[in-house]
């Protein structure tokens, strides 16, 4: 089995190889090629994951290119965690929305817009690319913004799913303070990428006890203090929200704590700094415990089950993925990508049914799925006005006098990476 990893200089990249190296019986890799044009990057992340292979006594080979065509030729699998612009673009994207007094952030509000301008059409191109060399091939996305990146990829005929590790972390947060193994913890989560909600938490699989009200009424407190949410919010749901939807319920004091500290950005930026001098310790084989802080937790974990079952290997039959609605969320379009419980195999990902969402949580998901619609039509075919329409259109800006000031800043901000422009 050949896979590719398109970003593989990206200082993510060992927290994937490790699990790979870790769960090699459920996803028995015979060659693993990183592809990056960043060839300082490959030279640094390279040697690393060649240590974590041989430490863990994984037989895999692995090897580096910054040719993407000989990279993902005769792969079966494919994984995007790409970022166009890297962390500059980002540090852009979360801050000039705030000139607006609108929320800066990397996947959703204006500065998501902003990426997924930059990165469909990069993506795409990375996809017509590897049909030609394989066209069997599955592509994994990580990248964001995941719903509308891999909506891009459905819709352009590719063999995609998306994948997000929200629901992996809090199926491990969850079996933790329940005392259980991951594996007995079965969500019924429901929505799109960074807007979902966990409509029920049940025991053993799909049809088991659901102890949602337990671990509220127990563990709370602890749930909401990870969110940075009231405890008294979630009482009155009666669910648990992503901690994305904070940007939604809470936008007004997420601006004022953004204008007054350093960016998420600038904080990986500087991580990633120091991540890359501990990548360059030729004494180090394993992933280091600062990479925990930047983010990604339990992503190789649920890159490896999706690939596995797609493969035809171990995976689990059941996963939290991004795919076609296809009749499953009855108010919104089959075309639409929405994040969810699905049975994976070889053929693909089909959503389970899910609970009935209430219209508190279902007129979000509408207008934000509204917002995608259009968001990838400004990035697949671009102009001034596709842009502000989707700024318009999206929840956390709906006024004209925003959509106006956002268009004009992010057109300028980036205007390297369109075309149009």
């Amino acid at each position: 089995m050949k896979l590719a990893v398109v970003g593989g200089g990206s200082t993510y990249t060992p927290e994937l190889i490790d699990g790979f190296a870790r769960l090699r019986d459920t996803l028995p890799i015979e060659e693993l090629v990183l592809v990056d044009p960043a060839a300082d990057r490959l030279d640094l992340v390279g040697p690393l994951v060649r240590r974590i292979f041989a430490k863990q006594g994984h037989p895999g080979r692995i090897t580096t290119t910054a040719d993407l065509d000989a990279g993902v030729d005769g792969a079966d699998a494919v994984l995007l965690q790409l970022r166009v612009g890297g962390q500059a673009a980002r540090e852009q994207d979360e801050t000039w929305p705030l000139e607006c007094g609108c929320v800066g952030q990397e996947t959703t509000g204006a500065g998501g817009l902003a990426k997924a301008m930059r990165t469909v059409p990069v993506v795409l191109d990375i996809a017509e690319r590897v049909r030609r060399t394989n066209p069997d091939a599955w592509i994994i996305d990580f990248t964001n913004p995941v719903g509308i990146v891999t909506r891009a990829l459905l819709q352009a005929g590719h063999k995609a799913v998306g994948l997000c590790n929200v629901a992996i972390g809090f199926q491990r947060k969850f079996a933790r303070l329940l005392d259980v193994a991951p594996s007995e913890v079965h969500l019924d989560h429901v929505g799109l990428n960074h807007l979902s909600w966990e409509l029920g938490v049940r025991l053993g699989g799909p049809d088991g006890e659901d102890v949602l009200p337990r671990l509220l009424a127990e563990h709370g407190e602890a749930v909401a203090a990870d969110l940075r949410m009231s405890p008294a919010l979630l009482d009155r749901l009666g669910v648990v929200p992503s901690y994305y939807l904070r940007y939604f319920y809470a936008h007004d004091e997420v601006v004022r704590e953004l204008a007054t500290k350093p960016s998420r950005a600038a904080e990986v930026a500087a991580m990633e700094k120091d991540l890359l001098a501990l990548y360059a310790d030729p004494a180090l084989d394993e992933k280091p415990a600062l990479l925990a802080k930047r983010g990604g937790a339990f992503y190789s974990e649920a890159a490896v089950d999706l690939a596995a079952s797609l493969l035809g290997g171990g995976g689990s039959e059941i996963q939290v993925v991004n795919t076609y609605n296809n009749g499953t969320l009855p108010f919104l379009p089959d075309d639409a990508v929405i994040e969810t419980q699905a049975r994976v195999d070889g053929t693909g990902a089909v959503p389970l049914a899910v609970p009935a969402l209430d219209p508190l949580f279902a007129g979000l998901v509408a207008g934000v799925t509204a917002y995608e619609d259009l968001a990838l039509r400004a990035a697949l075919h671009g102009g001034r006005d596709r842009v502000f329409k989707a700024l318009l259109a999206h929840p956390l800006i709906g006024q004209s006098e925003y959509a106006e000031g956002l268009t004009d800043r992010l057109i300028a901000h980036n205007r390297e990476h369109l075309a149009w422009a």
